[in-house]
């Protein structure tokens, strides 16, 4: 498995597909007497966008694509007799489980639900899958009785279970937990990093034992073959932070064995770098995947297998064969289309920070992979992602989150550095242009760290994020005179938007224990908090009627091993909706990437 550039909240890593879409039609306005308009959300979705399953020899080489598709397939695993296999696929919209015999004949779909459905393994007898389910709120292992098609719920705690393998006399499953985890800080610090611990439970829900006791990370539990000992990759949290940064540090993980007998552990790896999903091929032999740009297949003893991107590899019973997925599509930013939970709002996946002008006709949004990056401004077809241009950059300064105006004649967007609390001082202003990228124009001192504008409906102000030695709060900048006022004095405020009647601003702020969406009147008064779950919630966005807040939220929590997805150290975000009073919240994805910085696209309505 080689590193996916996978960004944290406002650094993203991602490949496009460009597809046309029927249902955008700029330049018509809303049909006001539809009580239930159709909404259409732009954001950034750092996972790939087109992964396929491949079938290889045991050491990766003479691989051949076994069931190719534009969707995401993901996380395949033989079943014992070698005549099935199991994986996610999202071909039919949500994560689902499929399996298909290895000539790829006989596809089946298992399971069918709207919720994120992955990480499937065969019980030993070919007649049960293992695998985990969002279907209940958080990341729980299930057992699907295959011919029966009855689903149970074998963990069911309120802290995600990944990777779920079967005993060779299945009378046990393993998996890594969350459960335990003390929610340490990630390598920004306002993120929660993953920590987790290996447990055994039967099939029947009962029997639940702790094998780890690390309070560190250790993931991806494989049998040996007489079923004594369990085979994983660990790391410290730190390590861990290090994989998931949005800068790549080359974290480190080893591979142990633990004797379930004895609980004695050993660790059978030392050198440094990112190892992965271990494997026992044979009594005697030892599997697993490396990271870095010269990653590949390797072997505990003996000479290394062939190098490549090799996601969640697995091996046959008998260790002649191996499937793992890879990437299929790296052009970025996307522009591709993307199933949502409710049909009322339609979603399409582009780069960070988009933007639409007025009329609907085009999307601004930035070019590069990392909002830590030196980012321009790139502009392109709002109905299909064609006819790209970089609108405005710098060689050495940052345009980051740009913004049309209401108008759309002018962009406003943060112009310098970023991130200095890894970069060093960062000076950053609010700079405007005109929709050509002519007449850069700076609103600010250049004394601070300003970023993340937006319009007044009227298209007369500006609020926007600032940190300086004196003030650290919001502000809002008449973009006429430059007169500044003072909106909030909160170091934690981040995000403002402004709601299209012009009489409130949402923004983030952790004012609790967490990051939540906030609401307060253009003039300061009238505070208040929309969001209450124990999660972070942050980049609110107005829908054009001002009935609707899109953001990103992390109540759903990790879905998965987030060792396993590099240089992403939020994979819990979730796009979600909820009225502009905070309540009717819906969760639009679920899946275990990170989404964040939603835009609506202008409200209009197909022609009759």
């Amino acid at each position: 498995m080689t590193t996916q550039r996978l960004i944290g909240i406002v650094l993203f890593s991602f490949s496009v597909t460009l597809l046309s879409f029927a249902w955008v039609t700029p330049g018509i306005p809303p049909n006001k007497s539809d009580p239930d308009p159709i909404y259409h959300l732009a954001f950034a979705n750092f996972g790939p966008i087109n992964t396929d399953i491949f079938i290889a020899d045991a050491d990766g080489s003479n691989a051949r694509p076994f069931l190719p598709d534009p969707a995401l397939d993901y996380n395949a695993s033989f079943s014992r007799d070698g005549n099935w296999i199991v994986f996610t696929s999202e071909r039919n919209g949500s994560a689902d489980i499929f399996r298909a015999h290895p000539d790829g004949t006989g596809l089946e779909q298992l399971t069918n639900d709207s919720a994120f459905d992955d990480q499937a393994a065969f019980s030993p007898d070919g007649k049960k899958i293992a695998f985990v389910s969002s279907r209940n709120g958080q990341a729980d292992i299930y057992i699907l009785d295959i011919a029966s098609k009855q689903i149970t719920n074998i963990t069911n705690d309120p802290a995600g279970d990944f990777r779920p393998a079967w005993s060779p006399d299945g009378k046990w499953i393993a998996f890594s937990s969350d459960r335990e985890s003390t929610k340490p800080k990630g390598f920004v610090g306002f993120e929660t990093a993953h920590s987790t611990e290996i447990f055994i439970i039967q099939p029947n829900g009962k029997g639940l034992r702790r094998i780890t006791h690390n309070q560190a990370f250790a993931g991806s539990p494989s049998w040996s073959p007489d079923g004594s000992k369990l085979l994983i990759y660990e790391a410290e949290v730190a390590e861990v932070n290090k994989i998931t940064a949005p800068v790549d540090l080359k974290g480190s993980t080893q591979i142990a064995i633990i004797d379930l007998k004895t609980t004695e552990r050993t660790v059978v790896t030392s050198t440094p770098g990112e190892k992965w999903s271990p494997h026992w091929v044979s009594p005697d032999r030892i599997a697993y995947c490396s990271g870095g740009p010269n990653g590949g297949i390797e072997f505990l003893t003996g000479p290394a297998g062939k190098r490549g991107e090799f996601q969640s590899p697995s091996w046959s019973s008998d260790g002649r064969k191996m499937l793992f997925h890879r990437e299929q599509n790296f052009e970025k930013p996307p522009f591709a289309k993307l199933y949502s939970r409710d049909k009322q709002f339609q979603l399409i996946r582009t780069g960070i920070f988009p933007s639409f002008s007025s009329d609907g006709s085009q999307l601004i949004c930035n070019d590069k992979t990392a909002g830590i990056m030196i980012n321009k401004i790139m502009r392109m077809n709002a109905n299909d992602g064609t006819h790209r241009s970089i609108l405005f950059g710098d060689s050495v300064k940052s345009a980051l989150a740009p913004a049309y105006s209401p108008k759309g004649d002018k962009i406003a967007f943060g112009f310098g550095h970023f991130f200095q609390a890894h970069m060093g001082p960062a000076i950053a202003d609010i700079a405007v242009v005109n929709s050509d990228g002519s007449g850069l124009k700076i609103l600010t001192d250049g004394k601070g760290n300003y970023g993340f504008p937006s319009w007044s409906p009227d298209g007369r102000k500006i609020v926007y994020r600032a940190a300086t030695d004196s003030v650290k709060g919001l502000l809002i900048v008449d973009v006429e005179t430059g007169k500044i006022t003072t909106l909030t004095r909160d170091s934690h405020d981040n995000f403002p938007g402004w709601s299209p009647n012009g009489d409130l601003i949402a923004f983030t702020s952790k004012r609790e224990n967490n990051y939540d969406i906030y609401t307060i009147k253009p003039d300061g008064t009238g505070l208040k908090r929309l969001t209450t779950d124990q999660a972070n919630d942050a980049h609110s966005a107005w829908s054009p009627d001002g009935k609707w807040i899109a953001f990103a939220s992390g109540s759903g929590g990790f879905k998965d091993e987030s060792a396993l997805h590099p240089l992403n150290p939020q994979p819990y975000g979730e796009i979600c909706v909820m009225r502009a009073d905070g309540s009717d919240k819906r969760e639009l994805t679920d899946n275990q990437y990170e989404e964040a910085t939603p835009a609506w696209m202008p409200m209009k309505r197909l022609p009759q």
